[in-house]
């Protein structure tokens, strides 16, 4: 099997893949692979915003995000998330084709294909719990259980606070009990949609900002040729 994946050598040792013949890969124009990562990382960016405007209310910030999508794609790619039924699979679509064009080895493909599967299952998830709140009955039992227990406090507080004069620090004992209990309970509702309380747009900026950092180290620290790979490899061959 193993003569069969490495191209049907019988011989095989190994040094078939460091061959000059075969072993160096086409050159890549550095504009043109400047351009492909740049097009992973817009598309992360694209994924993320659309992710954001996805989870958020109707018409919360539809102006917004078309603006920011026109303003950083092209006008095909920008259309063509806009004018998705589900903008955030669009856009990983989108994603998936631009790593398909990065010139690379078809395993390292596989790899990143393989992590964008987490971005799939982030975005499930999260319209998961966007869709599945607490039911409304729950919300509105609580809310009137807290108002009867609490508007019964000051009966039980009275006889506590009767060396007080006229009762009175029974009013900001009961005051102070009922906005902590309030407090909680508005909490969990808010927490039942976090996306509108939570700095989503940042979080779109910071990861756009630094996937486009990333690509700017493309080609940094590495060799123009493959004669050191090719040396390190035919180091690790076992001799015959």
């Amino acid at each position: 099997m193993a003569t069969a994946w490495y191209g049907n050598q019988s011989d095989f040792d190994g040094t078939a893949f460091i061959e000059p013949s075969t072993a160096k890969l086409a050159p890549v124009d550095p504009a043109e692979r400047q351009y492909l990562l740049g097009q992973v990382s817009l598309m992360t960016w694209a994924f993320v915003r659309s992710m954001k405007r996805h989870l958020s209310p109707p018409d919360d910030d539809e102006d917004d995000f078309q603006t920011e999508i026109k303003a950083r794609l092209t006008p095909s790619q920008a259309d063509a998330i806009i004018s998705a039924a589900h903008r955030p699979n669009r856009a990983l679509y989108d994603l998936s084709v631009a790593i398909e064009k990065l010139p690379m080895h078809f395993v390292r493909k596989d790899a990143i294909n393989t992590n964008l599967s987490i971005f799939e299952d982030t975005l499930g998830g999260s319209e998961r719990l966007l869709s599945s709140p607490v039911p409304l009955f729950y919300s509105r039992h609580t809310a009137r259980f807290l108002s009867t227990w609490l508007l019964f406090l000051p009966f039980a507080l009275y006889e506590p606070f009767a060396n007080s004069w006229n009762h009175a620090m029974m009013v900001p004992a009961t005051t102070f009990i009922s906005v902590c209990l309030f407090g909680i309970e508005e909490l969990a509702t808010q927490l039942e949609e976090p996306f509108t309380i939570l700095p989503m747009q940042g979080f779109c900026d910071k990861i756009g900002g630094n996937c486009d950092e990333i690509v700017s180290w493309a080609g940094q620290g590495q060799e123009e040729s493959v004669d050191v790979v090719r040396q390190n490899l035919e180091a690790m061959m076992p001799s015959r």
